[in-house]
C-alpha cells in the first residue's frame, strides 16, 4: 500500500517532512550527473543539493516530485525548496597509467565527500548470508569498479579530486573479508597512503567490528579521524533475518566494539547505521538510539530504500517504510541527539558528517528553529 502523499504546506515538521518524504518516494530528476547504483547501500540515488545542502535522493519516474526552474514540485506545485543537481566532477574524467578510470575507484558522494570501497567483495555474500539490502558485489559485476583498490590507486584519486574538485572529507568502507581484522588492515593502509599526499583531509573508516579490538587503535594512528562500525538493526530477531552472516556477530561484540571505538576516536566520531523498515518496533529503534548516544555513538538513521539487484527487492518486494514512521522516528532521535549536544556536522568525516542520506540534519534544525532543542550550546562545551 503507497502512503498518502503529503503536503508540505500543512504536514508537520515542514521542511524536515519534505526531506523525508523525497528520500522515500525520490525524484523524477531527468539529469543527475553524480548518482550511485548498486553498491553496498543505502540506495540508487542521485545527488543534489536542497536548498544547499547535500543530499542522496532516489531517482524514481514514478514519485510526486519533479524539479523545474531549480524549484522542487510537489504534483505540479512548487513547495519552496530549491533543488540543484550536483555537478560531475571533473576527476572522473582521468585514468590511472594502467587505464583504470578514477571513477571505478572512488566516487564523489554529495558535492565535496569522496567515498570509496576499498575491497568491493564481501565473504558474506552467499545468498543464505548476504545482507539482503546490499548489493555491493552488483557493481563489480557490472564493470563499474574494480574488486580491490590499492593504496596507491586510492591515494592518486583522492589527490585529484581535492586539487580539482575541493573535497572536503573521505570516506573509506570495506566488504568483510575472512581475515580476524575483518578488512581494516587494507583500510589502515590505504588511509596511510592518502594521508602521505593530503595529510589534512579528515577521513572515516567504516568495518566489522574487528576481531581484535586493538585493530581500531592502528585505523586511528594510519590518519583516520572517525569511524562507522555499522549495526543496522539492534534487533536481533531483524538481524538473523535481514542479514544472516552479519547478524552471527553478537551485539555485544558490536558494543565492546563502540565502546573502545570512542575511547579511541572520541566522543561523536563513532556512528552507526540505523535502517527503518527492517521490521524493528520503532519505539524500540528510538531507545536503542539513545542508548549509543550515550555511548558518544552517533545514530545516523536512514529509511529502507530498495537497490536493484538486493535480495530485500529481488526475492523479498520490501518497500520503503511509510512517511509518517520514517518522520516520527527521525524526527524523536534528532531530538535525543540535539538534548546530548551532538551533531553530525561535529563528526571530522563520514556519513553522519555528510548528511546527505538521512533527514537527521533538517529535523535538527527545525528543532533548533522552532525553539525545541537544546541547539549546540551543550557541544559546545564538550571535547569531540
Amino acid at each position: 500500500m503507497t502512503a498518502p502523499t503529503p503536503d508540505p504546506s500543512t504536514a508537520p515538521g515542514g521542511a524536515a517532512t519534505t526531506r523525508v518524504d523525497v528520500a522515500i518516494q525520490g525524484i523524477r530528476l531527468l539529469d543527475a550527473p553524480v548518482s550511485r547504483r548498486a553498491g553496498a547501500g543505502p540506495s540508487d540515488d542521485g545527488h543534489v543539493l536542497i536548498d544547499g545542502v547535500g543530499a542522496a535522493i532516489p531517482l524514481s519516474p514514478r514519485s510526486p516530485y519533479t524539479v523545474r526552474g531549480g524549484r522542487l514540485l510537489l504534483d505540479g506545485a512548487d513547495t519552496g525548496v530549491g533543488v540543484e543537481a550536483v555537478a560531475r566532477p571533473r576527476f572522473y574524467d582521468l585514468t590511472t597509467a594502467d587505464g583504470v578510470p578514477y571513477e571505478q575507484i572512488a566516487r564523489l558522494h554529495s558535492d565535496r565527500v569522496l567515498a570509496t570501497t576499498v575491497v568491493q567483495t564481501c565473504v558474506r555474500y552467499d545468498e543464505a548470508e548476504r545482507c539482503r539490502f546490499c548489493a555491493i558485489e552488483e557493481s563489480l559485476r557490472q564493470g563499474a569498479t574494480v574488486a580491490v583498490k590499492t593504496p596507491a590507486q586510492i591515494a592518486e584519486v583522492a589527490r585529484a579530486a581535492y586539487e580539482l574538485d575541493g573535497i572536503t572529507q573521505m570516506v573509506m568502507t570495506t566488504g568483510t573479508s575472512n581475515g580476524r581484522d575483518r578488512g581494516a588492515t587494507h583500510l589502515a593502509r590505504c588511509v596511510r597512503a592518502v594521508r602521505a599526499v593530503l595529510p589534512d583531509l579528515p577521513i572515516q573508516v567504516q568495518c566489522e567490528p574487528p576481531g581484535d579490538l586493538a585493530t581500531l587503535q592502528e585505523l586511528y594512528d594510519a590518519g583516520a579521524r572517525s569511524i562507522g562500525i555499522h549495526v543496522e538493526s539492534l534487533d536481533d530477531g531483524v538481524r538473523r533475518r535481514v542479514m544472516p552472516g552479519k547478524g552471527s556477530v553478537p551485539l555485544a561484540e558490536y558494543r565492546a566494539a563502540w565502546a573502545e571505538a570512542v575511547r579511541v576516536f572520541g566522543w561523536n566520531q563513532v556512528s552507526t547505521y540505523l535502517i527503518i523498515g527492517l521490521g524493528e518496533d520503532p519505539d524500540e529503534l528510538v531507545a536503542g538510539a539513545e542508548e549509543l548516544i550515550a555511548m558518544g555513538v552517533y545514530p545516523f538513521v536512514v529509511p529502507f530504500r530498495p537497490i536493484a539487484g538486493t535480495l530485500a527487492v529481488e526475492v523479498d518486494g520490501t518497500v520503503p517504510p511509510p512517511r509518517e514512521v520514517t518522520y516520527d522516528i527521525t524526527r524523536r532521535v534528532a531530538a535525543a541527539l540535539d538534548r546530548a549536544g551532538m551533531t553530525g556536522a561535529g563528526q571530522a568525516a563520514g556519513c553522519a558528517a555528510c548528511g546527505a542520506c538521512s533527514a537527521l540534519g533538517a529535523a535538527q534544525a527545525e528543532l533548533d528553529a522552532s525553539g525545541h532543542g537544546a541547539g549546540c550550546a551543550e557541544a559546545c562545551g564538550r571535547s569531540a
